[in-house]
């Protein structure tokens, strides 16, 4: 988004891009935990009820964030959302679930017409493993641990026949994407 600019904070529609986040994880999931620098979460003044959790692995990415979660829970499937995918839906979390429990892949991810969909996927507990040893081995891409464990792809045209599209996937990387994504000028 440019320099100086928290994605988390940014607002979008009225409402800052991480509470968006957290008001449609909180209609699927019985604990929503943020992962980041706590002192980060603690400046914006919120009066949160979600616990904030650091990554072991510092500075490695999104992975290093899907390791410190899996660690600090203790359910057996875990959802993870990037903060900056607003046109995520409670149906979409809803479908994902019940996906990941007819299965016993330890990852359930869609994939959408621009690949797998990793921030906005289920991870079974024991994911942390494969985590951790990619981390140690220095291989901070989230797939790259997806090479040892049972994935079960949400392919495109299943994503279709159940009513969501890539708009539901979209990431807001960009102050062009933001006015995108709201459909003009902010």
């Amino acid at each position: 988004m440019g320099s100086g600019i928290d994605k988390a904070f940014l607002d979008f529609g009225g409402q800052t891009l991480l509470d968006r986040a957290l008001t449609v994880m909180g209609e699927v999931c019985d604990r929503v935990v943020i992962v980041g620098d706590p002192a980060r979460f603690a400046k914006c003044g919120s009066t949160r009820r979600e616990s904030v959790v650091a990554d072991i692995f510092s500075g490695c990415g999104p992975l290093a964030g899907i390791h410190a979660a899996l660690g600090y829970s203790s359910a057996q499937l875990n959802l993870v959302l990037a903060v900056d995918m607003p046109f995520v839906s409670r149906e979409l979390l809803a479908f994902l679930f019940a996906v990941a429990e007819n299965t016993d892949a330890t990852i359930t991810v869609p994939r959408s017409n621009k690949g797998l969909q990793p921030l906005c996927a289920v991870y079974r507990r024991d994911f942390r493993t494969a985590a951790e040893q990619a981390l140690q081995a220095g291989k901070y891409k989230i797939d790259a641990a997806f090479f040892n464990v049972t994935v079960r792809v949400i392919e495109e045209s299943e994503l279709a026949a159940a009513g969501f599209s890539e708009r539901n996937f979209f990431n807001v990387n960009t102050p062009q994407d933001r006015l995108s994504a709201e459909g003009g000028p902010f």
